[in-house]
């Protein structure tokens, strides 16, 4: 696929439902199965992720074409890209700590862990790898952290009726969560042929 010739309605829905960073793609695992027992802090790290994809995406995207190219520096790419992540998740924690303490107490140490989140890094590497145009990359990123906000939300939503359901005891636990996180994997691939590829 020529990613310069993908319509911008495509690429979001794309990034939202079929090709989810986090569904299709598993990166940013740890956080999203360990954050999603509560509803709140479900939605407090999926904002901060959504920022943090949208942001750092098109910085770094920035950086990739006008200095890292020219300057014939592409081998400092990954080391580039985790300290603009670290750098804006580290304004981020100190935005979320001075608005909400409560929310800054529930993702503990989950908000400091966005900079290691794969998922993060994995746009940035995958708007390279595309070739993505400036807006495309800020279409991609907003709609895999908007993807990633969903994915949280739902897993989040269903963890708290399947504590009153009758679970199976050896299912309980990490068991179910697998299990309804395949079943969401493959209920967001389901989505895949909705929107005509241009």
């Amino acid at each position: 696929m020529n990613a310069p010739d993908i319509g911008l309605w495509t690429l979001l829905f794309g990034s939202i439902f079929t090709s989810n960073i986090l569904l299709a793609n598993f990166l940013g695992m740890c956080s999203f199965i360990s954050i999603s027992k509560d509803m709140k802090s479900s939605n407090g790290l999926g904002m901060a992720v959504t920022v943090v994809l949208t942001i750092t995406a098109s910085i770094n995207w920035v950086i990739l074409r006008f200095v890292l190219m020219p300057l014939d520096l592409l081998y400092l790419r990954f080391i580039i890209f985790i300290i603009v992540i670290a750098a804006i998740v580290q304004m981020l924690e100190m935005i979320i700590d001075r608005l909400s303490q409560s929310l800054y107490m529930n993702l503990g140490i989950f908000l400091p862990l966005i900079t290691v989140n794969c998922a993060i890094l994995g746009v940035s590497l995958f708007v390279e790898i595309r070739e993505y145009s400036f807006i495309q990359t800020v279409i991609y990123g907003f709609g895999s952290g908007l993807g990633w906000w969903l994915a949280i939300m739902a897993l989040a939503a269903m963890r708290k009726k399947i504590e009153k359901a009758p679970v199976p005891p050896a299912l309980q636990g990490s068991g179910i969560t697998m299990i309804t996180i395949g079943l969401m994997a493959m209920a967001f691939i389901g989505f895949g042929g909705m929107l005509p590829v241009q």
